[in-house]
Order: structure tokens, then C-alpha cells, then sequence
């Protein structure tokens, strides 16, 4: 529902605007009065993750369906204004208040494109922020092991995990049996591997039995936590390093180019809300036509 006042909003207010723009697009549904092209699309694609919208719209099944949507919402838009809904003052409240979205955002979006940085500023900031704070870069022990996982902690589980360790100590395969007998099943499928993590990121057990292991391809013992028995095998150990300026060059540069524009905009908007008077008086009775509702706590 949330883009059901921006449509209106777009053929209420800005459709003088939008007539020639729509005029040049290609048509992708037409009906007997009304048709959705290709700008449609684009501007409801905003609403997507910017990493997701080239793998969205290059699906022509995909655009079908939003775009079949997209004539709906506007067909139902048509039939709202046939009827005068656009003259209710809920509905007018709406309108204004998406018009002030569509536009609040193209005008944010403008002052990013004016306050990005050059890529040799933003470059050079990021290094002083490197040089800057040192410690914000500081990687530190990772260890990489495999687990085999029986779950619960009665008398079956441990003679399950302990007839899997003496297969171990015979000879068999960590990443194997990992697959065939672990009720992890996430990591089973990638022989036990659980991949690198420092110190605290697991449960305390598990996490001593893991740095306490030293040389790739060495076992714990059988190890217990709230999840069942566990045997671990060290794959990998990385010491504590400092990343490279190249490891964090783009991310530094990432942060830095949107800390310039989150700038900008808090001083451009904070330069017209000085402008604005509160009249507490006016809140305050506003407010008092609410009442919150009691939080309810379960049983």
C-alpha cells in the first residue's frame, strides 16, 4: 500500500510534468485508459536495494508481474478519483504528505550529487582516517575449525560422539564423517567447516576448546555445551594483524563520501527548520487525543 498515494500523487499533482516524459517511453501494459512504460518501472524500482535492481529488472517475468501491479494500483487510482476519494481530507493529507516524500527525495539526492567528493579527496581523507585511528583496523586471532555435532546430552549422545571420536583416532575422515553423523547440518554440508571467527563469538566451551587447539588438523576432545557433544579440528589459525590501507580502502572511501553528504543534509535541514516556529500548545493537544494503548506481556 505504501505506493499507492505516490501514484496519485504522481497523476494528481505532477502530471503536466510527467506528460511529455511519458509520451517517449515505451508502453509495456496498455489498457483502455491508462498504460504503465518504462519510467514507471524505474521509479518504482527505487523503492529496491540499489545491488538488487539490475538483477530484478532483467527478468521479463519479473517486470510482468510488477508492472501488472503497477496498472492495477493505477487503475485503482483512476476509479478512486471517479468517485471523489481525492477530495476526502484524509485522502488530500496523503497526497501532500507523498508529493513532500517524491520530491523531499529528489531534492536529498541532489545535494549528494553536489557534496560527493572527487575519488582523489575522498582517497586522500581516507588515508588521514587510516593514519588517524590505527586501532579501528586492528584484525584480530581467527581460528578456522570443523565440528561434528551430536545433538543432547544424554547417555545415547555420548556413546554416539565417542564412537565417532574412536573412528577418528582410526583413521577416518573429519570432513566425512562430518557430512555423514554431524546434526549440525548447516556446516555438515561443507564437511563440518564452520569457517574463521575470533575469540567470543561462539558459546564459551566450544570457543576455549577451539583456541586452545594450535596446528591445522589437530582434535579436541569431546566437548560439551548447550547444543550436545562436539569434536572439533583446527583448519587454520590466523594471529592478530593490522589490515593493509588496501584491505579498507573502499570502505573508508564508502564512509567517508557518506559522511560528506549526511553533512550537507543535516545542515540543510537544520537551516530550514531555524526558520520554523513550534506552537507547543497546538502539539500538546494533538497528542492528548491519543491514549496509548496497554503493552501486552506474555503469559
Amino acid at each position: 500500500m505504501k505506493r499507492f498515494p505516490v501514484r496519485l500523487c504522481a497523476g494528481a499533482v505532477l502530471s503536466v510534468l510527467l506528460a511529455s516524459a511519458h509520451a517517449q517511453e515505451p508502453v509495456l501494459i496498455q489498457g483502455p485508459k491508462i498504460a504503465i512504460d518504462s519510467s514507471d518501472m524505474r521509479a518504482d524500482s527505487l523503492r529496491m536495494p540499489q545491488e538488487m535492481r539490475d538483477t530484478v529488472l532483467s527478468r521479463p517475468q519479473t517486470v510482468t508481474q510488477i508492472a501488472s501491479n503497477l496498472y492495477a494500483r493505477r487503475a485503482m487510482a483512476q476509479r478512486a478519483e471517479s468517485i471523489g476519494l481525492e477530495k476526502d481530507p484524509e485522502v488530500v493529507a496523503a497526497l501532500r504528505i507523498a508529493r513532500d516524500k517524491v520530491l523531499s527525495d529528489a531534492y536529498l539526492a541532489k545535494i549528494d550529487k553536489e557534496h560527493a567528493l572527487s575519488d582523489s579527496v575522498a582517497e586522500g581523507l581516507a588515508r588521514n582516517l587510516y593514519k588517524a585511528k590505527p586501532e579501528r583496523f586492528k584484525s584480530p586471532e581467527q581460528v578456522q575449525v570443523r565440528h561434528i555435532l551430536v545433538s543432547g546430552t544424554d547417555a545415547e549422545a555420548r556413546a554416539k560422539i565417542e564412537k565417532i571420536e574412536q573412528e577418528l583416532k582410526a583413521g577416518a575422515d573429519f570432513a566425512q564423517l562430518a557430512k555423514e553423523r554431524s546434526d549440525d547440518k548447516g556446516s555438515a554440508a561443507k564437511g563440518g567447516d564452520l569457517g574463521s571467527f575470533e575469540a567470543g563469538k561462539m558459546v564459551p566451551e566450544f570457543d576455549k576448546a577451539a583456541f586452545a587447539l594450535t596446528k591445522p588438523g589437530e582434535r579436541s576432545g569431546i566437548v560439551q555445551s548447550k547444543f550436545g557433544y562436539h569434536i572439533l579440528q583446527l583448519e587454520a589459525r590466523q594471529p592478530a594483524k593490522m589490515r593493509s590501507f588496501d584491505e579498507v580502502r573502499n570502505e573508508l572511501i564508502q564512509e567517508i563520501q557518506a559522511n560528506a553528504q549526511q553533512e550537507a543534509r543535516v545542515a540543510d535541514a537544520q537551516a530550514m527548520q531555524k526558520e520554523a516556529q513550534i506552537n507547543k500548545e497546538a502539539i500538546e493537544a494533538f497528542a492528548a487525543g491519543y491514549t496509548p494503548k496497554p503493552i501486552k506481556t506474555a503469559p
